[in-house]
């Protein structure tokens, strides 16, 4: 406040003044330049009221409660206000005040109505999270499939993906889902969490260990599709684990296991070529697929449950957006050209079967996607996929 209050206020001013005064919460101008360094420093802290202020006085509070760490806001209309405006982090003006204030700030009120304020950290709040739940489903898609080719690889079987089949899964899973957690609706605490250190970084411990979590779990299911064919598909070569891991070994196997280059030497008629058969990864594919899709359900909401708090159908564009996704992906497996560009082989019920065994497992196993970092460093279950 500026000016001292009328004439029938004054007087309770005064008598909260003499009351209050060494508890510094409420001051004057002069009162404060009175205050040395460390008392106007707890007087920041504590101020209700700070009357008859000159423009320095405004600046100086902001600068101490910034030195505090403290994010200061500062709302004004007139010239004098217009210093402090511009110093504090969010400076706020008036709709209806003057030229230089709206200048100065970097939002202005057109209603003039405080209220708009909470509207507006409320929705800065809910871009953040949903920035974090954007980031949190492409690093741990990436991460997901960079665990299944080093694995595939480490254990000796044959490429898990081609390319092309990467960058439609890229196409698949980063496009439509990801532009559609972009909108997805507030937490119901979004107003009641602290507010968060701005020098914390946007991916925390947390949201490290989760992505580690998920992505070493899509890897893993998208190299199990492909052993799954190798080793169990009924129409498959039904081969040992050892056959599948030294698949570069396969020539000499056959070669010293008969003079007949053609003799089969797994079941159902397949010989070597079984390792180059687009079948496995036509399976290793669809599992990262649909696994993803599930991975982008868990992204609803950082801390809340799937089948709790935040249910599927918080985010109708979202689902929309995995029909899309899941419908574009079965016209590639079933159209016969398309088949042919991306080097996949439709699916029958059985591969289907086997490919749609995890993901509805991962979803389970997430029912309590809760945090270390809400909860004191407390670790709790986290989720696999959703």
């Amino acid at each position: 406040k500026e000016n001292g209050g009328s004439r029938r206020g004054g007087r309770n001013e005064r008598d909260l003044g003499s009351e209050r005064d060494r508890d510094y919460v409420n001051l004057t101008g002069a009162q404060f330049d009175a205050l040395n360094s460390d008392q106007q420093r707890l007087a920041a802290r504590r101020l209700l009221v700070f009357s008859r202020v000159e423009p320095r006085h405004k600046l100086r509070l902001v600068e101490l409660l910034q030195s505090q760490g403290h994010i200061v806001a500062m709302t004004g209309d007139g010239v004098n206000d217009a210093p402090a405006i511009f110093k504090a982090d969010i400076g706020i003006a008036m709709g209806s005040g003057t030229a230089v204030a709206r200048g100065a700030s970097s939002m202005v009120l057109a209603n003039d109505d405080f209220s708009t304020i909470v509207e507006a950290v409320s929705e800065g709040r809910v871009l953040f999270q949903n920035t974090k739940q954007f980031i949190r489903y492409m690093i741990s898609s990436n991460v997901g499939e960079v665990v299944a080719i080093l694995l595939a690889s480490l254990l000796g079987l044959p490429e898990i993906l081609s390319p092309i089949q990467l960058l439609w899964v890229n196409l698949v899973t980063d496009g439509l889902p990801a532009t559609a957690l972009g909108f997805n609706k507030p937490d119901r605490d979004v107003m009641s969490i602290a507010p968060r250190n701005p020098e914390d970084p946007i991916v925390t411990r947390w949201l490290l260990w989760r992505y580690c979590v998920v992505g070493t779990y899509v890897g893993v299911a998208t190299v199990a599709g492909q052993v799954w064919w190798f080793l169990s598909y009924p129409r498959g070569p039904m081969m040992t684990w050892h056959a599948a891991t030294t698949s570069g070994k396969c020539v000499s196997l056959r070669s010293s296991s008969s003079a007949n280059p053609a003799t089969p030497l797994f079941e159902n008629g397949f010989n070597c070529d079984a390792f180059a058969h687009v079948g496995p990864s036509t399976v290793a594919m669809t599992v990262v697929v649909i696994v993803e899709m599930f991975n982008a359900l868990n992204n609803l909401s950082e801390d809340g449950s799937l089948f709790f708090t935040v249910p599927p159908w918080a985010n109708p564009g979202l689902l929309y957006a995995i029909a899309a996704s899941v419908v574009l992906h079965l016209l590639v497996l079933y159209v016969p050209p398309l088949a042919a560009i991306m080097g996949v082989v439709p699916l029958g019920w059985s591969e289907w079967g086997a490919v749609l065994y995890v993901p509805p497992l991962a979803a389970i196993m997430g029912v309590v996607p809760l945090g270390w970092s809400e909860w004191g460093a407390v670790l709790y279950v986290p989720p696999l996929a959703a």
